[in-house]
């Protein structure tokens, strides 16, 4: 198993030494979250709470992904960079297959995209994306920037996305893996149909484990093969006995913010830097049988 962490809802300005220690103690990531903006007064519920309203708040930062990536990866040398997720289909083609390859190629590969869809109207409307039939925009926006990241004169017809022939330079020499986001029976299926891994946030053991199932069974019926990657967020037994058993239900990367497991001010780089630390000796250690 591998061991990421989050940076949501934090100073931002702390990244870059975050990023050090998580990167010379053990940690294989770092996982980021996107939003553009936040909206005082939103129309859509918020859908994974009972209540429907949002678990941040307006001054809780969310940075540019991309630039935020590509600060950490140059202070860096192993961890590999997740989103959890990043809302596709409300950017524009172009720009983001230029920005994510961008980061991919100057941090050596070390780049995955976590492929959310968006629960948010509220926030397309903002920049004028359109929100209905989203899921197969970005099912085909992720065609055209696997184009376009080849470096390579290409072209497309598509039901959303046309261009003649053209070049995107540079080409990303390694490959970008999609990280399919969502608890869905429809985002399995994506995970399964298109994806690399999947990453459905928190869930239990048990939902974790029949969603993997579902999910092997979908790749094997398409005939894909392959390395997949499993991305889940413990939502009960936060100890060594859980995460083996996670990892004997198929999660092959765990996703945690161990800061937030101990309680008390976790405002200070300190805190979180000793977090980091301590949960590699108490956890990824034993777990890698050092």
């Amino acid at each position: 198993m591998k061991f990421l962490t989050g940076f949501v809802w934090i100073d931002p300005t702390q990244y870059i030494e975050l990023a050090r220690t998580a990167d010379a103690c053990g940690w294989d990531g770092i996982v980021l979250s996107d939003h553009l903006v936040h909206l005082e007064e939103i129309d859509t519920p918020y859908p994974y709470s009972p209540d429907g309203k949002r678990p941040w708040q307006a001054p809780d930062p969310y940075p540019d992904v991309w630039v935020a990536t590509a600060a950490m990866a140059a202070v860096t040398e192993r961890v590999r960079f997740y989103q959890g997720v990043y809302v596709v289909p409300m950017r524009n083609v172009f720009s983001l297959a230029k920005s994510l390859g961008t980061a991919a190629l100057l941090s050596g590969g070390r780049v995955s995209l976590g492929l959310g869809l968006g629960w948010m109207r509220d926030e397309f409307e903002l920049v004028g994306a359109p929100f209905e039939k989203r899921a197969r925009r970005a099912e085909e926006m992720i065609e055209v920037m696997r184009k376009l990241w080849t470096g390579e004169m290409v072209e497309h017809q598509g039901e959303y996305f046309s261009f003649p022939r053209l070049q995107m330079s540079p080409g990303v020499p390694h490959d970008v893996p999609i990280v399919v986001g969502g608890r869905s029976p429809a985002a399995r299926r994506r995970a399964a149909r298109i994806g690399d891994g999947w990453i459905p946030d928190i869930l239990p053991l048990a939902e974790l484990a029949s969603g993997v199932a579902e999910i092997r069974k979908l790749r094997e019926e398409a005939g894909r093969s392959g390395d997949f990657e499993v991305i889940g967020a413990p939502s009960e037994g936060l100890d060594l006995d859980h995460y083996r058993r996670m990892e004997d239900a198929g999660v092959t990367h765990l996703w945690t913010i161990p800061w937030m497991l101990t309680g008390g001010d976790t405002r200070p780089l300190e805190v979180k830097q000793d977090a980091l630390k301590r949960f590699a000796d108490e956890v990824i250690g034993p777990m890698r049988g050092s």
